[in-house]
């Protein structure tokens, strides 16, 4: 009985085997392989996608630096602007600087009017460095920001005295340890005051005209400027910078550009063009 038992355990598990045999066999085992390959086959494509991104980045960079164009663009500005300059009143290097720093968010003109009196009272570096801070406020505050500028004022003065022996730098590494002193006041002082080309003057203005003449896709004026040096030949980069500010406050405004008036607009593809 046993043994038969047991034959007959056997006979009866050999069926159940081998259907459970071809029960696995039978599964959809392709089908799920595809279910996990469909994920991996599209992060392949962000892959591919991503890979891809550096290619897109350097078509979107700006189309308009061929050298032709830029070569007629600077020839453009020449015959509009030949006497460009920089439009701060000073009568030396020291007052430039001061001026250029009280420049930021404020206009030019207004600087000059503050200047008339400011350099008469304040006519050295020492008495800027060791000045009444209350009293330099008032004296500065038509120009808007007068705390911060009375201590970029005080502090780049103090370190002219102390430190460069009451001259101004002339180097831009060392003109930017003065306190108030980034790379566009640097530019200005050292192109303005003696010629010094260590790069170009990127303000609202250039800013803004650089990117509608597509010379530039960048908003930062460090990579901004950084752009237009390399395609700007070094001896026009002072000359250069007068006079895209001059054009930006004579003829391409932020609002309603006088693009019918502009010498340049045959050169422009702005999409904010007037005509």
């Amino acid at each position: 009985m046993g043994s038969s038992s047991a034959c007959d355990r056997k006979t009866r598990r050999a069926p159940l085997d081998a259907a459970r045999v071809i029960f696995l066999r039978a599964m959809p085992t392709k089908k799920t392989n595809k279910k996990k390959k469909a994920p991996l086959k599209k992060s392949a494509q962000r892959k591919t996608k991503l890979s891809a991104k550096p290619a897109a980045a350097n078509k979107s960079q700006a189309g308009g630096t061929d050298p032709k164009r830029v070569a007629a663009i600077l020839s453009k500005l020449d015959e509009a602007y030949p006497d460009a300059t920089c439009e701060l009143k000073h009568e030396n290097a020291f007052q430039l600087l001061i001026s250029t720093i009280l420049s930021a968010q404020c206009t030019d003109v207004r600087v000059n009017q503050v200047a008339e009196t400011l350099y008469k009272k304040y006519p050295t570096p020492e008495s800027f460095a060791y000045a009444n801070p209350t009293e330099l406020e008032q004296d500065i505050r038509p120009t808007g920001f007068f705390r911060n500028k009375t201590k970029s004022i005080m502090g780049a003065s103090k370190a002219i005295v102390e430190k460069f022996g009451g001259q101004i730098p002339r180097t831009m590494e060392e003109m930017l340890t003065l306190p108030g002193a980034a790379r566009k006041t640097a530019n200005v002082v050292l192109g303005t005051a003696f010629g010094i080309a260590s790069g170009i003057v990127v303000d609202t203005h250039v800013i803004r005209i650089s990117n509608r003449l597509d010379l530039t896709r960048n908003e930062d004026p460090k990579k901004i400027e950084l752009d237009l040096m390399q395609i700007i030949p070094k001896e026009k980069w002072i000359k250069f910078s007068h006079q895209i500010i001059w054009h930006g406050r004579r003829v391409c405004f932020a609002r309603k550009p006088h693009c019918a008036e502009c010498n340049l607009e045959k050169l422009c593809y702005a999409k904010d063009k007037t005509i």
